[in-house]
């Protein structure tokens, strides 16, 4: 990441590695780990206000507004993220719980002891704190040069967490979900206008595009993406 801006090439191939580092750490299971009941803030579904600004900030400062896309709040990275986590990938509906929490290899997919929403709150807290503790203030008050010295230090796992929660796990969860909310079918709260889509022409659910292979080689792909609310 430079200071100013988020490489968006190297957004799409450090991807891969942000996820392996979640899929294959072993956590131990911080203090309070399970979520309470909380009041969300105006406007989501789990986020409490703290958390709300604390992804605000992030997303804004992982994808700032330039000329490939508006800044991540406009596309809607923040409503995605907040969806997931209250939805059923928050709560590991589809998630094996019962442990051993041995460490895995990227192709066995989670293997956190913590329901994903819980990672994040916590992750969320432990950042906030470490935040204080070096600059005075949370997250979202700190400056870009701070939050991009944070987040660097958070992927290299060169920031420690008083509850032993793993940083770079944290980071790598993170990662994933900004991806997820840029690229993924605007339907699910992300990728508004589908610009995301457009930025790396995608066609969307219709993918027609075995024509067009030899006929835009080299060329810019004049894409009008379809999303699964205009099947609709």
């Amino acid at each position: 990441m430079s200071e100013d801006n988020f490489g968006r090439r190297d957004f799409l191939k450090s991807a891969v590695i942000g996820g392996a580092a979640a899929a294959t750490a072993t956590l131990p299971v911080p203090a309070g780990a399970q979520s309470n009941a909380v009041t969300p803030a105006a406007g989501y579904s789990y986020l409490t206000p703290e958390e709300a600004a604390f992804v605000e900030a992030l997303v804004d400062h992982m994808i700032p507004a330039d000329e490939h896309t508006p800044k991540g709040t406009v596309v809607g990275v923040n409503i995605f993220i907040d969806r997931a986590l209250a939805g059923g990938w928050g709560k590991g509906d589809r998630l094996y719980m019962q442990g051993p929490w041995a460490p895995g290899v990227p192709e066995q997919g989670y293997q956190l002891p913590l329901l994903p929403a819980d990672l994040y709150r916590n992750g969320i807290a432990d950042t906030n704190h470490y935040c204080v503790k070096a600059y005075g203030k949370p997250f979202d008050q700190i400056t870009s040069v701070q939050r991009e010295e944070i987040l660097t230090n958070l992927d290299t796992g060169k920031v420690t967490f008083d509850s032993g929660l793993s940083s770079r796990v944290f980071f790598g969860i993170v990662y994933q979900t900004v991806m997820e909310g840029l690229f993924a079918d605007p339907i699910y709260g992300g990728n508004k206008d589908k610009v995301g889509w457009k930025m790396i022409g995608f066609p969307g659910v219709i993918q027609v595009n075995q024509q067009n292979i030899v006929k835009y080689k080299n060329k810019k792909f004049p894409v009008d993406p379809t999303s699964i609310a205009d099947m609709s």
